[in-house]
């Protein structure tokens, strides 16, 4: 099994270290490193290489780290890196499903009250990936400035059966999340979702307004199992999501095409000011690696070991700084790795 590794900008490389020593405790896999981002930039002149995308399309999967640089820079190499590169491996790949699983880790600082805690949380963020206003025309001209969202009925129907198949094995609960109330892309998702619905009349489903789910998911989190969610949406509601789980460092995904080819990669950004100092979470990394297990190989066994293994590392008292509260101390990026290598038990 070829593992194609786009580590990316930032701290990109070091928590893809990580993932990679997690991945090799479990398996035999063979790494493919790639260029993309601002690295890529520099020795191409571009974001997205040929040469990148040629390593992916001969691996069976893509671990992917982080890309950008500081917001304010003016350097050549920043400008619409992020668009130029991991949108442009998204649409080269049809990547249009996002998975984000939201948990609730014991122990870890979290900013909700101490009664919605104990009732726990664990959400499955379904965000389509290859439409909507990210991928609609974006035109700036004569002090005006616009941004086209847009969605066919065929793309909502597939983003909307993968939600649905989803809860299908969880706890058969979808929540799809749109603006109705104004937006025509919303009126049409809605009329689709409910469509689908009805193929699936075991899962309890209901829709709520964007607006309304934000303070929704904060107030009663627990009450959601699978989020069903346009892509602007879905990238705003899962980064809020995160704070259930003490840190974006926390949080992997897996982005699908529909041949199940995948691409995994952490959901936080590539956090310039603390790149190269140790500092960064690795396991939103390690889990999104976890994750490929399970979706691109079938190794739900290693799979397991992995999520165990942060769990374990979790509650024996491992913080990177991200999770770390006052009174405890905190370790750096490489030494949260070995821990959770030293947790797995296969």
């Amino acid at each position: 099994m070829k593992i194609a590794i786009l580590a990316g900008d930032g701290i990109g490389p070091e928590i893809t270290e990580e993932a990679v020593k997690v991945l090799k405790a479990v398996g035999d896999f063979e790494f493919e490193q790639a260029l993309i981002g601002g690295v890529a930039f520099d020795k191409y002149g571009e974001h997205f290489p040929e040469e990148t995308r040629k390593i992916c399309e001969n691996a069976d999967a893509v671990l992917f780290g982080s890309v950008g640089g500081p917001v304010a820079s003016k350097e050549a190499k920043w400008q619409g890196c992020e668009t130029n590169s991991i949108l442009a491996l998204r649409k080269a790949f049809s990547f249009y499903a996002n998975l984000r699983p939201v948990k609730l880790y014991k122990g870890l600082p979290c900013v909700l009250k101490d009664e919605i805690v104990e009732k726990g949380v664990d959400i499955l963020c379904v965000r389509e990936l290859l439409s909507c206003i990210y991928f609609g025309e974006h035109k700036t001209e004569n002090g005006r400035a616009s941004d086209v969202m847009q969605y066919t009925e065929d793309e909502v129907r597939a983003i909307a059966r993968i939600a649905f198949e989803a809860a299908m094995k969880r706890s058969k609960k979808v929540t799809s999340v749109d603006k109705a109330n104004v937006l025509d892309c919303s009126k049409l998702w809605r009329k689709v979702v409910e469509e689908v619905a009805k193929d699936y009349s075991e899962c309890e489903f209901e829709h709520v307004l964007v607006d309304n789910m934000a303070m929704q998911i904060i107030k009663r989190p627990y009450d959601f199992d699978v989020l069903l969610m346009p892509n602007m949406f879905g990238d705003i509601i899962s980064d809020e999501a995160s704070v259930l789980s003490s840190s974006l460092g926390m949080l992997p995904s897996a982005s699908l095409n529909k041949d199940g080819f995948g691409l995994y990669e952490p959901s936080g950004g590539s956090a310039p000011d603390i790149a190269g100092r140790g500092a960064a979470n690795p396991i939103g990394q390690i889990l999104s690696a976890a994750m490929m297990l399970k979706y691109s190989f079938n190794m739900h066994k290693e799979h397991d070991a992995i999520v165990a293994a942060v769990d374990m590392a979790i509650a024996d008292g491992y913080r990177t700084a991200d999770i770390a509260e006052k009174e405890h101390t905190f370790v750096s990026t490489d030494v949260m790795g070995d821990a959770i290598v030293k947790y797995i038990n296969l």
